[in-house]
């Protein structure tokens, strides 16, 4: 058996961001993730400034070789009626590939990883958590997205009672032929709002990449309402005609929906496992960085990994993204003052699009820095 402090399931920027926080606690923790890294993962792919300097990440060093592409405008509409175009005059996001961004992080961590390695059981021995028979750790953290094997231990685990959003989207490399055929600008991705409010599509360029995509909480006919999208983009020419192989699915909770615990005796949900993604955007990365760092300084301070001393990590959540609204009914990315009726002038405004939609949505500029928090 081997034996380590603390057991990370998945290794994605969440259970990454974790063992690059402990590195300097003495602690031995050990990643283990289902596939090899790098690995495709569907995900329209943009972070903020605010994560970029959150991970001390220098950007010079990470686009040597990997797609980073500045954003400085967003191109926002409902869907049947014309966009509002946005242009900030600075950078405010930066648009990257999950393959490249999940690998960059978990290579820089020198904790030990098992990759390549599905998590085929969790028991519970005494105060260890043992592993596949094979690995035991007092602390057991779960980073392994919406379908994490560890979530599945606290509460009722994933499952149909969950609301969830439901995505479909396609990232590919364009032919020369297909990257001057599609109008769609790397500086400015694109959000199209479905007219029933309950979900929202995109297309966003990267270099010579290509995300497309379209997610609802209701995911009832999604990919009618994903192809309807895709011809519209078509026959406007944002998008090529000839676009290759399948799109891709998965699923995640919005934080204002989810349910689950975050703690329980050695365990914590950090990231999509814990159902933290923003209510108003679907974003995840941010809030899957900022709650690995809270984990982590909440480990750092206890010496019992006790529920009752965890639980630390779940006030600690509560106060950085607020109080969950559970059984809240509104529509996804709408708060209850946008009424349907309403909803089709304010995507014409160019004051909603910019300063509620861009800015406070999608890019979240209210947020002061995490370090404030801790």
């Amino acid at each position: 058996m081997d034996h380590y402090d603390i057991i990370v399931i998945g290794g994605g920027p969440a259970g990454s961001t974790l063992a690059w926080s402990l590195e300097k606690s003495g602690k031995r923790v050990l990643i283990i993730d289902k596939q090899n890294f790098p690995r495709d993962k569907t995900c329209a792919g943009w972070v903020t400034p605010a994560v970029m300097d959150t991970l001390e990440i220098d950007q010079d060093d990470y686009a040597r070789g990997r797609t980073l592409q500045p954003i400085s405008a967003f191109r926002i509409g409902m869907m049947g009626q014309a966009p509002v175009d946005n242009d900030h005059g600075e950078t405010v996001s930066y648009g990257i590939r999950r393959c490249e961004f999940d690998a960059y992080l978990l290579d820089r961590v020198s904790a030990s990883k098992q990759l390549n390695t599905p998590v085929k059981s969790i028991e519970q021995k005494g105060r260890n958590w043992v592993i596949n028979d094979t690995f035991e750790a007092p602390l057991l953290i779960g980073a392994g997205g919406h379908f994490c094997p560890v979530a599945k231990k606290l509460g009722h685990g994933p499952g149909s009672h969950e609301t969830v959003v439901a995505a479909k989207e396609i990232e590919f490399e364009m032919t020369p032929a297909q990257a001057s055929a599609c109008q769609a600008r790397g500086d400015t991705p694109e959000l199209w709002f479905c007219r029933d409010l309950k979900g929202y599509a995109w297309v966003f360029r990267k270099g010579n990449f290509l995300n497309i995509g379209l997610g609802r909480e209701d995911s009832h006919k999604l990919t009618d309402h994903l192809n309807d999208f895709v011809d519209d983009m078509k026959a406007q020419g944002r998008v090529p005609a000839d676009l290759p192989g399948r799109f891709k699915g998965h699923a995640y909770l919005l934080y204002a929906h989810a349910e689950r615990p975050l703690v329980d005796d050695g365990v914590m949900l950090i990231g999509d496992a814990a159902g933290l993604a923003y209510t108003q955007s679907g974003e995840g990365i941010r809030p899957a960085i900022e709650s690995a760092l809270i984990a982590a300084n909440v480990i750092r301070q206890v010496s019992d990994v006790s529920a009752r001393n965890l639980e630390r990590y779940g006030e600690a959540i509560s106060e950085r993204f607020g109080t969950r609204a559970l059984n809240d009914q509104s529509s996804w990315q709408i708060p209850d003052w946008v009424k349907l009726p309403l909803a089709s002038g304010l995507m014409r405004s160019q004051w909603f699009t910019r300063k509620v939609v861009t800015e406070k949505w999608f890019l979240h500029q209210q947020v002061p820095p995490l370090e404030s928090a801790l």
